[in-house]
């Protein structure tokens, strides 16, 4: 008898890449990414490609005690983008840093290609 396995909607694949990121896994986060991924924080130079994603993720996880993502809402499109509100925060070393964020995500044959994210760029400022 052949068990019936279901596919992961969008939404839910999503929700396993702010696992992986939670459990500051960087293979888990690439793992659900396509090989020419695209991630672009709006404002910030964009990063093509596993290689350039994993330099620049590297040093947030690396230097984060824990990372916690709480998503506020979460919807996909009928073309299957997911769109989320969330709150992404980070601890370092007691040193917490929290950003509201808004993103977008697309997908393509089951892994995130594109993901944009929005947020005020001067909430990554150290405070004065």
């Amino acid at each position: 008898m052949k068990v019936r396995r279901d596919k992961m909607s969008n939404t839910d694949i999503i929700r396993r890449f702010f696992d992986a990121w939670e459990a500051k896994s960087l293979d888990g986060i690439l793992k659900l990414m396509t090989p020419d991924a695209r991630w672009l924080n709006v404002g910030l130079p964009e990063s093509v490609g596993q290689d350039a994603i994993r330099k620049a993720i590297a040093p947030l996880l690396a230097t984060a005690s824990s990372v916690e993502v709480k998503v506020r809402h979460i919807a996909e499109t009928s073309d299957g983008a997911v769109l989320t509100e969330r709150s992404d925060t980070f601890d370092n070393s007691g040193k917490t840093m929290s950003v509201d964020v808004m993103g977008v995500f697309e997908l393509k044959d089951g892994k995130i290609h594109v993901w944009r994210e929005y947020f005020d760029t001067r909430a990554l400022a150290p405070a004065s």
